[in-house]
């Protein structure tokens, strides 16, 4: 089979602009409402929301590799990055790579791109690692750089990328495109496409020894960023997660032609619903601000506190919902105590209760939940 990068019209990427017209749209326009609504925030809880979601990229980009992050440690890594408070929690190597890699393009989302940024990413991603040669730098071993599964015996190769001499010039010409497809460039692309077309075209080259499809990411959350005018809180990874399977089967069709027509309409589709989570948190933040300040006063110490630790579950909840067993550990109430609460909660209109008895289960009533009408992988 040739690659995308063996054929002749590398990289002349082929596609119809208009199939995700309306995708490129809706895009900006939920920016809008992105921005909008954290107006209605204070400067803690915007704080707050931005570890969040950042914690949250860094552990699913990590979760897509195979590799699983703590997050309570990448957050505080993080907090520390970007000059939040923070407590002292020790992170792993990898952990305090992934956060500090993730701050930096949070912090420098509108600096171009180029070939120290990447060497630095790269530095901190395998932060701690002693199995990499080529730490901070391109690849430059000889054998062929492969993505593999199966057998040893019987391998089965999904993509071969460049030959390692090659990686230089091909990064050059990447790098020159996504410099000059940027919005302020004489050239520019609208933002899904370009954090698209980067994506594939980075994982295309797969540059580094290790540690490219968290840098690819970047690169396109970067992309995303730097069309928007702000730091992205696009919760690009966690979808991708979600759709692991698609993802790699998308990005090795991809590598098989030019014409990109089916990435970029799989792409768009991910990035509309990465959005569409990131709305979806912010609203659920809002409606739990509002939900405790119409509560202060009028409830006690265990039924504030296990609100608390439910909207800590964000705007999934817990699975199948709250039941009286999970009050009883979470505030060590007896179990009479436990129904007057939950009844008193659901009088107040703080829960919904389905089920009778011992099969009853409560979820916020804060008016915000995930749309899980899409399937997932």
């Amino acid at each position: 089979m040739r690659w995308n990068w063996q054929l002749p019209d590398w990289p002349d990427f082929r596609f119809d602009a208009e199939r995700i017209r309306a995708s490129e749209e809706q895009f900006l326009k939920g920016s809008g409402v992105v921005i909008g609504a954290l107006h209605h925030l204070d400067a803690d809880e915007r704080d707050g929301l931005t570890i969040e979601l950042i914690s949250q990229e860094v552990v699913d980009s990590s979760a897509i590799e195979g590799e699983i992050l703590d997050r309570a440690s990448v957050q505080s890594s993080l907090a520390r990055h970007l000059g939040f408070a923070a407590d002292q929690r020790r992170a792993s190597a990898a952990e305090a790579g992934a956060a500090e890699l993730m701050a930096d393009v949070y912090r420098s989302h509108a600096a171009s791109l180029d070939d120290r940024t990447l060497f630095a990413w790269h530095a901190m991603l395998m932060n701690g690692r002693r199995d990499i040669a080529d730490v901070g730098r391109y690849r430059t071993h000889e054998d062929a750089m492969q993505i593999v599964s199966g057998a040893l015996h019987a391998p089965r190769v999904h993509f071969e990328a460049p030959p390692s001499d090659t990686i230089p010039m091909e990064m050059s010409r990447f790098i020159a495109w996504f410099n000059g497809s940027a919005p302020s460039s004489p050239n520019p692309l609208p933002v899904i496409t370009r954090a698209a077309i980067s994506h594939l075209w980075f994982e295309s080259i797969h540059p580094f020894e290790d540690g490219n499809g968290r840098i690819g990411r970047a690169i396109a959350e970067k992309a995303l960023a730097q069309n928007l005018a702000a730091p992205t809180l696009t919760a690009l990874a966690e979808t991708i997660h979600r759709h692991c399977k698609a993802y790699y089967v998308a990005l090795q069709l991809g590598s098989q032609s030019n014409d990109i027509n089916a990435w970029l309409t799989w792409f768009a589709d991910i990035v509309m619903e990465a959005q569409a989570r990131t709305i979806t948190r912010i609203r659920f933040l809002i409606d739990k601000t509002r939900l405790l300040d119409r509560l202060r006063g009028a409830i006690n110490e265990r039924q504030e506190k296990a609100l608390l630790r439910m909207f800590r579950e964000g705007p999934d909840g817990f699975a199948g919902g709250l039941s009286a067993e999970n009050y009883r550990t979470i505030t060590d109430a007896s179990l009479a105590t436990t129904t007057r609460d939950l009844n008193d909660l659901v009088e107040k209109g703080a829960l919904i209760r389905s089920g009778e008895r011992r099969y009853a289960r409560y979820r916020l009533a804060a008016g915000i939940s995930v749309d899980h009408s899409a399937s997932e992988e």
